[in-house]
């Protein structure tokens, strides 16, 4: 009878309506844990949904105002003059058209006395033909163009006192400062800080005395089409011919895309530390929902004596489950939309294009279904369970057997969680192999947190399992009691801290880097476009002032022409372009033999074996014993691969892909550049002005003050990373909370017995701060261990630096994580004690 009543139960129809009531009615008493349970995911989702708003309204922003972002619809560019051939071509091209030269200079203002090294564009023409160069006053982007005037960068203007009037000299010659330069097509606020940009008329270049033979300029030519496909046709016919001219072609349409590519990239970090926050609030939610679930059991199993069907039980906490997903993602959605509104201001000085920032509903509804998929899953091991709960398990006190048993779908759920992530990452990055590796680091870093929680759970049992006082080995014993939440927090608060600690050393690998580059020991000032006649003299200069002449480098400019007596197509780009070179006898500090034999003098009438750095080599495609032709200005070099050479491009000094032996190019046309040391700003500022005076062609870069602008660079960017990091460190945080109330059914429980044996509240108070300064100390700790070992690695294989950690930050992490742990969960946790024994034992019963 009983089996025939069992046949007929299972066998009936699922009434869906019943079990949406059944759902509803049983969330009424436990609707604010399960708030609290997805609450865990709200703060993922708020990212995801900043970033994709952002991330919409920016491509928006930058299809609306290509043509601005440009300023012409075709732009030619190239490093070195065009040949009358193509100035035929480019005579005949556009409907109007602009010209500019652009190249590096000394800046001096002769008013403070100061100089600095800026980019000058020598313009001719109506140049930009969409959207115009602001200036302050407006007038002065007008004016400029027809006197010898202009337009100053305005934070040059600003750091060195300087007004619209006062006068600024490039090269040999003054001009009048016509206003202040605010804006220009493709320019944004770090550009300008690390190479600030100086306007002038192009008809004045010459007598600047800077466009010498040998002078690095790059030729812009911009043109105006007022029929697209007009330009369309041209391009068909000509682009080739122009690309084979040396000449890179860009349109509307590239700069578009080129832009658009360039931010992809931010984006995706942005996403995938959104992606982090996300998946560390699963974690909770996993934990969580467990341990619902377990409480539910006995509720499940009167069911099941009731006739209710295993599958119905399960619908019922599904749907659960599902619905407060669904609404903590769309309460992170519309927090998501809010905080899209912070993202410009954070970035604005990375982006060239004017923001203007609309609710995006396709952000909103990726992260809405973002969050219901992510939460279900990760509730789905748990919500299995309840398929196997059996009538009998009312009348059994425990659920060992019905929570033990294996069930395959669990393995079909922890693929699917783990194929979701996969896919989820390849969508940001599209690319596969990338989406792999991130897939499995996340993995791996949550593997690595499992097994040191665990390690350093068992090493500190054995070690403290001695002579403790009893609230020490009370408050440590709840580590492994029942319902503990010892490895949930460990990983999700230690992977925030590993991510945000990661970070903060990566930032810090960096800057050392470079520090360590400029050092006493090191040149921390370079003069450049020293002709060679000129060298004698400046060093002389430079000895005036009681400094080094720390290195003297001659620099000759070839172009490749052949490899093994052919021009490979896949490498046309490298044959293009100009590539400087030097000659020497040794390998410098920063150079390292990796293959071959270094010649440091050409043998007469012998073959001449160059040195290349081995990834210029790769890229290239050449090996040891390859022939390469090299044009030097007009004269064929024929020579052989000899070495190739690993190089440290941090060391502040002259670096080279090719370098060639004495004894070869000492009669090419050259230029040199001389290194030194100057011990402070004030002297800086004295040698800067020295040789802008005696030499207005030679170039001077202060490493100083390049260090003071990467430093703000990387503030900037760190500060965007560490806005990014709060999520997810928020997001641990709330996790901490849910498991603490989670947990607190079982924790009243214990409470009221230690209170029935005697303890005090003062007692039980410490018992729960010992328990938490353990959890936040393993967490902080396991986080910390996995930041400094990455951060090791980074730095030994990516960055090929060393690593020394700051004691005293990793110090106030630990501390701070530690002390945020203890203090939550105490603070969660006092509500216990104001609830009377007797009342909590009557509910049992």
């Amino acid at each position: 009878m009983n089996m025939q009543n069992k046949e007929t139960s299972e066998s009936r129809a699922i009434d869906l309506k019943w079990v949406f009531k059944m759902a509803w009615r049983d969330s009424r008493k436990n609707r604010s844990r399960l708030l609290l349970f997805i609450a865990s995911i709200v703060l993922g989702i708020a990212a995801l949904v900043a970033v994709y708003a952002f991330r919409d309204n920016l491509q928006r922003d930058i299809d609306d105002q290509a043509k601005t972002l440009a300023g012409a619809d075709l732009i030619l560019e190239s490093r070195q003059p065009a040949n009358p051939e193509t100035e035929k071509i480019i005579a005949n091209l556009g409907d109007e058209k602009a010209a500019e030269r652009t190249f590096v200079s000394m800046l001096y203002f002769s008013k403070s006395g100061n100089s600095r090294l800026g980019q000058v564009r020598a313009l001719e023409g109506n140049y930009p033909f969409y959207g115009p160069i602001e200036t302050s006053p407006a007038a002065a982007e007008k004016n400029f163009r027809n006197e010898r005037q202009a337009l100053v960068d305005q934070t040059l203007m600003l750091q060195f006192g300087v007004k619209p009037g006062d006068s600024i000299r490039v090269g040999n010659l003054s001009f009048q400062i016509a206003g202040a330069l605010k804006k220009a097509p493709g320019q944004t606020g770090i550009v300008s800080a690390v190479n600030p940009v100086v306007y002038i008329p192009m008809k004045y270049l010459e007598q600047t005395g800077l466009s010498k033979t040998g002078s690095r300029i790059q030729y812009k030519y911009y043109f105006k089409y007022n029929q697209p496909a007009q330009l369309a046709k041209v391009l068909k016919q000509l682009e080739p011919k122009l690309e084979k001219e040396g000449m890179e072609v860009q349109t509307v349409a590239s700069t578009k895309e080129n832009t658009g590519k360039s931010f992809k990239n931010v984006s995706r970090f942005l996403a995938l530390s959104g992606f982090i926050a996300l998946l560390l609030g699963c974690i909770g939610v996993g934990s969580a929902i467990q341990v619902y679930i377990r409480e539910k059991l006995t509720s499940i199993a009167t069911l099941r004596c009731l006739g209710v069907k295993s599958s119905e039980a399960f619908l019922i906490y599904l749907i659960q489950i599902a619905g407060i997903g669904l609404l903590g993602a769309v309460i992170g959605a519309i927090l998501g939309t809010v905080i899209q509104f912070l993202l410009p201001y954070l970035l604005k000085d990375f982006i060239p294009v004017e923001l203007t920032m609309n609710i995006s509903w396709y952000a909103i509804g990726q992260g809405i279904a973002v969050g219901l998929i992510i939460a279900v899953l990760f509730a789905m091991p748990s919500l299995l369970t309840v398929r196997l709960v059996s009538p009998l398990n009312a009348l059994r006190l425990s659920f060992e057997k019905t929570t033990g048993k294996r069930d395959p779908l669990k393995g079909l759920v922890y693929l699917l969680i783990f194929g979701f992530v996969l896919g989820f990452t390849y969508l940001q990055m599209e690319n596969w192999t990338m989406a792999a590796v991130f897939t499995l680091s996340v993995v791996v870093a949550f593997v690595l947190l499992f097994a040191l929680s665990r390690g350093m759970m068992v090493i500190l049992r054995k070690v403290l399992s001695g002579p403790l006082s009893y609230l020490w080995r009370q408050g440590f014993a709840n580590l492994y009691r029942p319902n503990n939440q010892t490895l949930m927090l460990t990983v999700s608060i230690g992977l925030s801290t590993a991510f945000i600690a990661t970070l903060f050393f990566v930032q810090g690998i960096l800057l050392n880097r470079l520090s360590l580059s400029s050092g006493p020991n090191q040149a921390n000032m370079v003069m450049f476009d020293i002709q060679t006649s000129q060298a004698k003299a400046l060093i002389n200069l430079v000895k005036t002032y009681k400094l080094p002449v720390l290195s003297q480098v001659p620099i000759v400019t070839v172009r490749l022409e052949k490899i093994n007596g052919k021009k490979p197509v896949s490498n046309r780009s490298a044959f293009n372009g100009e590539l400087r070179v030097t000659f020497q006898e040794k390998l410098t500090s920063a150079e390292t033999l990796v293959e071959g034999q270094w010649t440091g003098i050409a043998k007469p009438d012998g073959p001449i074996y160059v040195s290349l750095e081995e990834g210029y080599a790769k890229r290239l495609k050449v090996k040891i014993g390859d022939q390469i032709l090299f044009n030097v200005q007009g004269m064929p070099i024929n020579t052989i691969v000899g070495s190739l050479r690993s190089v440290n491009w941090a060391q502040m000094q002259t670096n080279f892909r090719v370098v060639f032996p004495k004894g070869v190019l000492e009669e090419a046309p050259q230029f040199q550049v001389i290194t030194t040391h100057v011990p402070n700003q004030q002297r800086s500022a004295e040698v800067q002005t020295a040789v802008v005076s005696a030499f207005p062609n030679i170039s001077v870069i202060d490493l100083g003050l390049v260090l003071s602008v990467l430093d703000e660079l990387f503030s900037k960017i760190g500060f965007v990373i560490q806005f990014m990091a709060t999520f997810s460190m928020a997001t641990g945080w709330i996790v901490l909370i849910s498991a603490v109330l989670t947990s607190k059914g079982q924790r009243l429980k214990e409470s009221v017995l230690l209170r029935t044996l005697g303890a005090s509240r003062k007692q039980i108070l410490s018992i729960t701060a010992i328990e938490y300064l353990f959890l936040g100390s393993l967490s902080a700790a396991t986080g910390l261990l996995l930041a400094l070992s990455g951060s090791w690695a980074l730095a030994a294989f990516v960055f090929d630096a060393p690593f020394t950690p700051a004691l005293i930050p990793i110090a106030l992490l630990f501390g701070s994580i530690t002390s945020l742990v203890v203090i939550t969960g105490v603070w969660s946790s006092r509500g216990m004690l104001s609830q009377p024994p007797l009342a909590v034992l009557r509910k049992d019963l």
